[in-house]
């Protein structure tokens, strides 16, 4: 009788141990059962600029969104045709970089701006150690640029485009007084110089840190930052998105903005640094964060103004590479920002 007993209070705890396994695994495989949207990101390079999109990405923001964000490289300025071909749903670049193909007259479904993030020319010019710039005046500056092999990225990038509108500015011709350096690959700034092909070169974060410690040049004697807001990285996605999936981008941008916030705070904008980067030392990823605060690299807000885009493509007009006119809302739809900051 006992036996009987004993064995049916351990057939009873198996069987409601059995039932508590099977209750959380039905709940484990409904969890697993909601998937996250996957969308592509491309970047013309791996720049800490765009860190606010890697911080979304490590924080978990596009994840909460129902996102799965995967950032990819396209050189070469295939970033943005990446988008117009498909193969990417999104990217991050330059305003006049999405200018350019969508006045072209053979890109039926244009590129729109949707969310700011690298509100200023995220673009230094670094000179080679024994090539520093001394003078103070603009008449000095381009007797200094005068037969100096300049690195400035590839043709038409934004980097290139700032260079070539100082050059204007100052009364140099870039076909002439000087000799201009424009490889493909934006990240081989240090390397340019290093080998001797450019006296000066075209630098971002972490690439000017990365310069100073290998003892190839000196801090930057120019930065493009002084413009103001401009345009320089902003989030675009092709007209047909916003106007068949808009729920998925107001998604990406509600996350974006998280991201943008949570990067003012200098422990997080460390920490995604650091991940991101992780063959850079400690002090430089330091170094880096803070000129990015110093001189106010990311938006706050995510807003993309008149005056950041008129900026941006007066640069490209002056530059001679963007020609005619544009219109500020045929480049730029804040309504998912505005969204944004109304649910806030």
């Amino acid at each position: 009788m006992l036996k009987r007993k004993l064995f049916s209070c351990l057939a009873y705890v198996v069987f409601a141990a059995s039932l508590f396994a099977t209750a959380c695994s039905g709940r484990k495989t409904q969890q697993e059962s909601v998937e996250l949207k996957k969308i592509v990101i491309a970047e013309p390079l791996h720049s800490l600029g765009y860190l606010p999109l890697y911080i979304g990405q490590q924080e978990g923001f596009f994840a909460e969104e129902g996102l799965d964000v995967e950032v990819i490289q396209a050189t070469g300025g295939s970033h943005v045709t990446s988008v117009m071909s498909g193969d990417a749903w999104g990217v991050i670049g330059g305003v006049d970089s999405n200018a350019i193909p969508n006045a072209s007259g053979n890109c039926p479904d244009p590129v729109i701006a949707v969310c700011n993030c690298v509100n200023r020319a995220n673009v230094y010019l670094c000179a080679a150690v024994g090539e520093e710039y001394t003078g103070n005046t603009d008449e000095e500056l381009a007797q200094y640029f005068k037969g100096k092999k300049i690195n400035s990225g590839r043709f038409g990038g934004s980097p290139n485009l700032c260079v070539r509108y100082l050059l204007l500015s100052i009364g140099l011709d870039p076909d002439k007084d000087v000799v201009m350096v424009e490889p493909a690959d934006m990240s081989t700034s240090v390397a340019v110089v290093q080998s001797g092909q450019a006296d000066i070169s075209w630098a971002a974060e972490p690439q000017i840190v990365d310069g100073m410690k290998s003892g190839v040049w000196t801090d930057a004697f120019y930065q493009f930052t002084d413009l103001g807001d401009y345009a320089y990285s902003v989030l675009s996605v092709s007209q047909s998105t916003i106007r068949n999936d808009p729920e998925t981008v107001q998604h990406f941008v509600n996350a974006m903005l998280k991201s943008l916030s949570a990067a003012q705070d200098k422990k997080t904008a460390v920490r995604a640094a650091g991940k991101e980067f992780p063959t850079t030392p400690a002090e430089d990823i330091e170094a880096a964060i803070d000129r990015a605060y110093k001189d106010g690299l990311w938006s706050v807000d995510g807003i993309i103004t008149p005056e950041a885009v008129k900026n941006d493509m007066e640069v490209s007009i002056a530059s001679d590479v963007y020609q005619g006119t544009y219109q500020y809302d045929e480049l730029v739809d804040m309504q998912f920002v505005e969204n944004a900051q109304k649910q806030n």
